[in-house]
């Protein structure tokens, strides 16, 4: 997951003198620390790379919140341990009418809240009727990204720049079965309703917090209190949230033991940020956290070789690097895209920055996803035939502002700066003149990306759910000013993609666009990887997820 898209993720702190001193770690672990009666461990300890930004996952759109509320919270579906295929979650089945706009789920019964409170269909439609119903703050992008993405915007849209709601009711058709409906079909369901942003809450804690209001000031968000420690929150997940010590950064979870299914293998759950991978490896190497994400290429073998655990997810994103064409106005010729594109050695990224099983990009999503084109316009490595379009364009002389983020590691970008200098000394080679423009990932970077402001950047994106439109339909459905084009082709054929019901002939229109779209070349698309994940050795880890979204009930220790 992404950015990620007008994707907004919570700032991740600088490393001090070591990670262990900044997460609060001792490398004198208490022997009796994370053990039962027994002596038996009975705390799983996961390393992340960024702080969560919410206990409500319905106001977040990042990896590292939902890694830590996707224990607590369930959707109506879910996707299958170790896969993208749709599967019930909270709801056992679903349909939809003809048209796609009207969605049946046939819920679960004997499913309870953490707080004690039934699920039933009534639960559902309180959820989101609440949601379509937000106001003020709520309705920034930056708060609720994830419900205009899939639902449009609310009921009484405030926010000038909201999207027309798509969300048209709910209704409790009987105590297990609940129906939504859309004025619109839409390629974003049914694989929306899996979304951590769009999970399940007890309606009694939604009462309890719904007057509480986020606030912003200027481009700072301030999030309402009840999101903001634990306590009021409440799911239907496997582990209930009991603490968030934001001194330690730590977020706490205990075992629901009224879990309607199979119960979690380990009774404590610690998620704890250490925001370098040098700083979480050496954390794991120590026995202070049994697992971490986002593992270096470099140290997988390593790893490996003493002993730990490191599986490899399948291939789920894209990396890219994009244009602003309203920054610089010469990118709004192709010749100059296309030299860009050509100038490029992808292959040699891949091998040197990369893990094992990475591959280089044709377009804008992996080819494990369906829609996937072997037609598309392909932009082969060719530092001559770049100099040519240069030259044919008359920018000879170009130059270019080139941002790239500092202090953050992401699934499809284990290490921005190695990866900018790499490009940057194909782009010289070329005769183009690239400035630096280093920017802290969160707020900054983010921001300015979004926002247009860089001319060349680097970004990525991890599918939520496997569909094409979620990748290509997530920057190029319309105008976006991070890449500042406005071409009807492109947007004709993401809007016929979308409206498609008919799966088949869906990925057809998928595979025109990603024709289209490369045809047109906003930016480049340069790999896809496997990103790994590391855990002790007498850790039985859960299934890993090509979608980051592990479930680490299935934890159990040897």
């Amino acid at each position: 997951m992404r950015i990620f898209k007008s994707r907004v993720t919570r700032a991740i702190t600088v490393a001090a003198a070591t990670a262990l001193i900044v997460t609060g770690c001792s490398s004198e672990r208490d022997t009796t620390e994370g053990k039962g009666k027994d002596g038996a461990k009975d705390t799983f300890v996961f390393g992340g790379a960024g702080d969560p930004g919410s206990l409500d996952p319905a106001l977040a759109s990042d990896g590292e919140t939902f890694r830590v509320t996707r224990q607590a919270f369930e959707a109506l579906l879910e996707h299958e341990p170790g896969g993208s295929e749709l599967v019930g979650g909270l709801a056992e089945k679903w349909d939809s009418n003809d048209e796609g706009t009207v969605w049946t789920f046939n819920l679960r019964k004997g499913v309870k809240f953490h707080d004690g409170e039934a699920f039933n269909a009534e639960a559902v439609c309180a959820n989101y009727d609440h949601w379509f119903n937000w106001t003020g703050t709520y309705q920034s992008s930056a708060v609720s990204y994830y419900w205009q993405t899939i639902m449009g915007g609310f009921a009484k849209n405030e926010d000038k720049d909201a999207p027309k709601a798509n969300y048209k009711s709910c209704t409790a058709k009987d105590e297990n079965t609940a129906v939504i409906e859309v004025n619109k079909p839409s390629a974003n369901l049914p694989g929306g309703f899996s979304l951590q942003a769009l999970a399940i809450h007890s309606p009694k804690a939604l009462k309890a917090y719904e007057k509480e209001e986020a606030s912003a000031k200027g481009d700072a968000i301030t999030y309402p209190k009840y999101s903001q420690q634990a306590g009021t929150v409440a799911g239907t997940g496997p582990y209930k949230i009991t603490k968030w010590n934001k001194g330690n950064k730590e977020v706490q979870l205990e075992r629901f033991d009224d879990y309607w299914g199979k119960k979690a293998g380990v009774k404590n759950l610690v998620f704890r940020t250490i925001d370098t991978e040098e700083g979480r490896r050496s954390a794991l190497q120590a026995g202070d956290i049994d697992g971490y994400d986002l593992v270096s290429p470099a140290d997988v073998k390593t790893l490996e070789k003493a002993g730990f655990q490191v599986p490899t997810r399948d291939v789920f994103n894209i990396f890219y690097l994009g244009f602003s064409q309203e920054k610089n106005k010469a990118l709004q010729n192709k010749d100059v895209r296309a030299a860009i594109a050509h100038a490029i050695d992808k292959d040699n990224l891949v091998k040197t920055q990369l893990p094992e099983g990475g591959v280089a990009a044709t377009q804008f999503i992996p080819d494990t996803v369906e829609g996937y084109s072997d037609k598309v316009e392909k932009y082969d490595y060719d530092p001559a035939k770049a100099k040519s379009l240069l030259k044919k364009a008359g920018e000879e002389k170009l130059k270019v502002e080139f941002c790239y983020p500092t202090e953050v590691s992401r699934p499809y970008m284990p290490s921005p700066g190695d990866l900018f200098e790499l490009m940057k000394s194909d782009l010289e080679k070329i005769g183009i003149t690239v400035t630096p423009k280093p920017a802290k990932w969160a707020p900054d970077y983010i921001d300015a990306t979004e926002a247009g402001g860089c001319e060349l950047h680097l970004l990525g994106w991890t599918g939520d759910f496997n569909d094409a439109y979620n990748f290509i339909g997530t920057w190029f459905a319309e105008y976006d000013k991070q890449w500042g084009f406005k071409d009807k082709k492109v947007f004709e054929a993401m809007e016929e993609a979308s409206k498609e019901v008919d799966h088949a002939k869906r990925v057809k229109l998928y595979e025109r666009a990603n024709e289209v779209v490369m045809d047109y070349l906003p930016g480049v698309p340069v790999s896809s990887s496997p990103p790994a994940i590391a855990f002790a050795k007498d850790v039985n880890p859960p299934l890993v997820s090509p979608l980051t979204q592990e479930n680490f009930a299935e934890v159990t220790f040897k």
